[in-house]
């Protein structure tokens, strides 16, 4: 059974749509029962043949969806992801969390492990003490645990994110 001691938690995923597709759940189960979310959960842009899915972060509580896609990569890279628009998206979000019980963002990825990206929501989040739920890339493992060595790790089933929320909620 994993710790749901911490307020903190990311769930271990194979791949990011399967961990987008658990957190749409769990956000709509939750916000249905009365809990006040806010957050984001990526939507892959489904072009073939790029190395880079990212596509756009959709506020859950707004419905707004903000592009963190480029047509084209920067120079002398192969990711077209977007970081002003990952920047827009997490701006968005901090004005929401004065009054909610969770914040839920898309994941902890390569804009993040550098400073970027939805960093401040997490920061802004870990300094008020509000609870977060997360995925996190295999490949920024090492990032996330330094800056949140003391998170729960959920299995990627519904019933230990109820398990873990439950826990959380009764604090």
């Amino acid at each position: 059974m994993p710790s749901t001691e911490s307020s903190v938690a990311r769930i271990r995923v194979q791949s990011s749509t399967a961990g987008q597709g658990l957190l749409k759940v769990a956000v709509e189960s939750w916000r249905s029962q009365g809990a006040r979310l806010v957050g984001l959960i990526e939507e892959t842009h489904g072009l073939p043949g790029r190395t880079c899915n990212a596509g756009s972060l959709r506020d859950f509580v707004t419905g707004v969806s903000y592009s963190i896609y480029l047509d084209e990569p920067q120079p002398g890279k192969t990711c077209h992801i977007d970081a002003s628009g990952a920047g827009r998206a997490c701006a968005a979000v901090l004005h929401q969390m004065d009054k909610c019980d969770l914040v839920v963002l898309s994941k902890f990825g390569k804009l993040e492990a550098s400073g970027d990206g939805l960093f401040r929501a997490f920061v802004a989040a870990v300094d008020t003490g509000t609870p977060i739920l997360t995925t996190v890339s295999s490949k920024h493992l090492q990032a996330w645990n330094a800056f949140m060595p003391t998170a729960a790790a959920l299995p990627a089933k519904l019933e230990a994110l109820q398990d873990w929320w439950t826990a959380v909620r009764s604090r």
